[in-house]
């Protein structure tokens, strides 16, 4: 795994689970992953061959352009992709590991970017876990996305995550520069260093906003356990 939210998903993941194989959806709290919590989904894999999103946070449905709730995962990817990607879901869900997928996305002009998605297996009721709790993030320029939803996703890699992986040394692109300070600004006699700094105001609503609609979306999930797949044996 590249990213550093990548390891903490897991690691969050791993200390829910207490003892169990996996944890279960209920026991998965908003606030713990909040800032990262725009990038997180779930979806629903009792059918491997098409997993479908259960809730989706707003970044991760901004980057498709599109509410992703009730849509099949697999909706963007190339058909080569999909085929694998069914057989990996299918291997975390019988190992109960996290698996990380690495991909390269395009937009319908062929601005491309990486992306690395983690997929973590949850349990929804009594059963065999179904479901996976992910994390999807950018992992070289996400300026290309900008105005720009993906239509195109290519698999290029991926791993089962083992808990005692060291973190990788990942660092994320630097972000844009700050706007040109205002000649007004520069001059006044009493500030000789004042930067011209942006609000943030508007980024702290809508992460509030974000929150609690991820909460309500978890606690309107209906529940009713879907039959667990079979468990594939694995060589």
């Amino acid at each position: 795994m590249k990213h550093r939210n990548s390891h903490l998903l897991v690691g969050y993941w791993s200390r829910l689970r207490r003892g169990r194989d996996v944890p279960d959806q209920t026991d998965i709290d908003p606030r713990a992953v909040k800032r990262m919590l725009s990038y997180v989904f779930i979806i629903d894999a009792a059918d491997p061959t098409r997993p479908v999103y259960r809730l989706a946070g707003t970044s991760v449905c901004e980057r498709y352009g599109a509410e992703l709730r009730g849509t099949n995962f697999f909706a963007h990817w190339e058909a080569q992709s999909r085929g694998a990607l069914s057989l990996l879901l299918k291997q975390a869900l019988a190992t109960r590991q996290p698996l990380c997928l690495s991909s390269v996305a395009a937009t319908a002009d062929c601005a491309m970017v990486e992306i690395e998605t983690v997929l973590a297996p949850i349990g929804f009721g009594e059963g065999a876990p179904t479901r996976f709790v992910g994390l999807m993030q950018i992992t070289s320029d996400p300026s290309q996305l900008i105005g720009r939803p993906i239509a195109f996703e290519r698999l290029v890699g991926s791993q089962i995550v083992r808990e005692d992986e060291p973190l990788s040394t990942y660092d994320p692109p630097p972000p844009p520069p700050p706007p040109s300070i205002r000649p007004s600004l520069r001059s006044h006699p009493r500030a000789p260093h004042l930067r011209l700094v942006v609000s943030r105001e508007k980024g702290a609503t809508l992460h509030s906003e974000m929150d609690q609609s991820m909460m309500r979306l978890i606690e309107a999930l209906d529940m009713m356990t879907a039959p667990p797949p079979a468990l594939i044996r694995l060589r």
